[in-house]
C-alpha cells in the first residue's frame, strides 16, 4: 500500500526557529502533494501555515523549558514528560502502519526524551531528523562554550562528565547530563532509531559514532527557497553578518577584523557581545533582530556574508541563502557552512581561527566575481526536498511490508 499519511512530531506548532521552520514547511509542502499530515506538537501557538485542508494540528499547549515560569516543572517535564508520551501514543494509534510514516523533528525543548519511547516501540516507522547534536551531546553543540572551541570529548564519558562546558551554570551541565542519560537509557534514543537523516555531511561525522551500527542513514538537507533577486555583490561595499551576537558565532572576531581590514561591517541581530562588538568596531552598524524581509534587503548591501561561527553549525541557511543571491560568504573549513562553499569561486576558506587569517579572507573575497548557484538552488529547493521526503518515506514503508 502507497504512502498516505505522515505524522511530524516536533517541540513547537509555530515558527520560532530553523528546526520548526522546516518541519511545518514540510507539512505544507506534503500536504499540497496530497499527503494526509497530522502535526504533533508540545508547545504553541499553531502558526497559520499549519491552516490546510490536507494537515491536522494536535497541540498539547505546554510551555517550553524556556518559558516555563515554573524552574522546578521545567526541570521535571525536561528530564521526563509523561504528558507528551501519552498524547503522542494516543496519536500514533490513530493511524495505519501500513500507509503512515512518522517524522520527529526534534524533543529537546519541550517534548523531553519521554517520546523515545514511542519513537522506538515499532508500531509506526520512524524517521528522525538531526537538527542539532542532543541526540548524543548533553548541550546539543559539541561545543565547549566556557573554552570557546569545538568540544571532542567522548559524551557522557568521564572527560565530559568533569569538565562544565554549559554556557550557563555549572548545575546546568548537570542536568543536561541527567537529561543525556535518561535519552540514551529510558528514552532508548538514538540506539534504537533505525531511520535517522542528516542535513549536512559535517553533522554526520559529529554524530556517526553514536548511532547504532545498522542504522539507515539518509541525506536531506533543509528546504531553502531563494530569498530575492540575484544582486551584483561586486558593485558593494559592506561585509555583513547575521545571527546571534554571542562567542560561539564569531561576530567579535569579526568586528576585530573587519577593522583591520579596513572595511565596512553590517551586523544584523543582537546578543551579549553586542557592546564588545562596538568597542572593538565603532564604525560598525548594528541593526538588533528585524524582520525576514529585511534581513534579505541588508544582504543586498553585501560585498559578502561572514559567517564565522566558531562550532561545526548543522546546515546554516544564511549562507546558502546568500550564495542564492549571487552573494560570497567566508568561513572557516571546520563548519558545515564550508560545504556549499568552492575556495576562490563563490567564497573564501580559511582553516585558522586568529583574527589576522580572517582579515586576510576579508581581503581576498573582494576578488570573487560573479557565480553560478544553479546546483546549489536545486539541491536545497523546496521541491527536492519534497522528492527526497517522499523517496525516502516509501523505502521505509516498503522495506516494512
Amino acid at each position: 500500500m502507497p504512502l498516505r499519511n505522515v505524522l511530524i512530531v516536533g517541540d513547537f506548532a509555530e515558527v520560532n526557529g530553523g528546526q520548526a521552520k522546516v518541519a511545518i514547511d514540510s507539512a505544507r509542502l506534503l500536504a499540497d502533494a496530497g499527503i494526509q499530515v497530522s502535526f504533533f506538537a508540545a508547545s504553541g501557538p499553531v502558526s497559520s501555515l499549519l491552516e490546510h485542508p490536507n494537515i491536522r494540528t494536535v497541540c498539547l499547549d505546554q510551555k517550553t523549558l524556556a518559558d516555563n515560569p515554573s524552574r522546578i516543572n521545567a526541570m521535571a517535564t525536561g528530564l521526563w514528560n509523561s504528558q507528551a508520551l501519552r498524547a503522542l501514543r494516543q496519536e500514533i494509534q490513530r493511524h495505519d502502519p501500513a500507509t503512515t510514516v512518522l517524522h520527529c523533528h526534534g524533543w529537546a525543548k519541550a517534548l523531553s526524551p519521554s517520546v523515545g519511547r514511542a519513537l522506538t516501540d515499532g508500531r509506526l516507522p520512524v524517521l528522525y531528523t538531526m537538527h542539532e547534536y542532543f541526540l548524543a551531546c548533553p548541550n546539543g553543540g559539541f561545543y565547549d562554550y566556557r573554552a570557546n572551541e569545538i568540544c571532542t570529548r567522548k559524551p557522557l564519558a568521564t572527560a565530559c562528565l568533569t569538565r562544565n562546558c554549559d554556557s550557563r551554570h555549572v548545575s546546568h551541565k548537570v542536568w543536561r547530563v541527567a537529561r543525556s542519560a535518561i535519552a540514551k537509557g529510558p528514552g532508548r534514543i538514538p540506539r534504537h532509531l533505525h531511520d535517522v537523516a542528516y542535513i549536512s555531511e559535517t553533522q554526520l561525522r559529529a554524530m556517526r559514532p553514536y548511532l547504532a551500527d545498522d542504522v539507515n542513514l539518509h541525506a536531506l538537507p533543509n528546504p531553502v527557497a531563494t530569498g530575492g533577486a540575484k544582486i551584483t555583490s561586486a558593485s558593494n561595499d559592506t561585509f555583513v553578518f547575521v545571527g546571534r551576537l554571542s562567542p560561539e558565532k564569531g561576530g567579535l572576531s569579526f568586528a576585530k577584523a573587519a577593522k583591520m581590514a579596513g572595511v565596512p561591517a553590517l551586523f544584523v541581530g543582537d546578543g551579549p557581545e553586542e557592546e564588545s562588538i562596538r568597542e572593538a568596531y565603532p564604525q560598525a552598524e548594528i541593526t538588533g533582530w528585524v524582520s525576514p524581509e529585511e534581513v534579505q534587503r541588508c544582504l543586498e548591501r553585501a560585498r559578502a556574508l561572514v559567517f564565522p561561527s566558531q562550532w561545526y553549525e548543522c546546515q546554516p541557511l544564511v549562507p546558502i541563502e546568500a550564495l542564492l543571491r549571487g552573494i560570497p560568504v567566508v568561513c572557516g573549513s571546520w563548519t558545515a557552512a564550508s560545504e556549499v562553499v568552492r575556495h576562490g569561486v563563490n567564497g573564501i576558506l580559511h582553516d585558522k581561527r586568529d583574527i589576522e587569517t580572517l582579515a586576510e579572507s576579508l581581503r581576498l573575497v573582494q576578488s570573487i566575481g560573479d557565480f553560478e548557484s544553479s546546483d546549489l538552488e536545486r539541491l536545497v529547493s523546496p521541491e527536492n526536498h519534497l522528492s527526497r521526503l517522499l523517496s525516502i518515506y516509501e523505502e521505509m514503508l516498503q522495506r516494512r511490508r
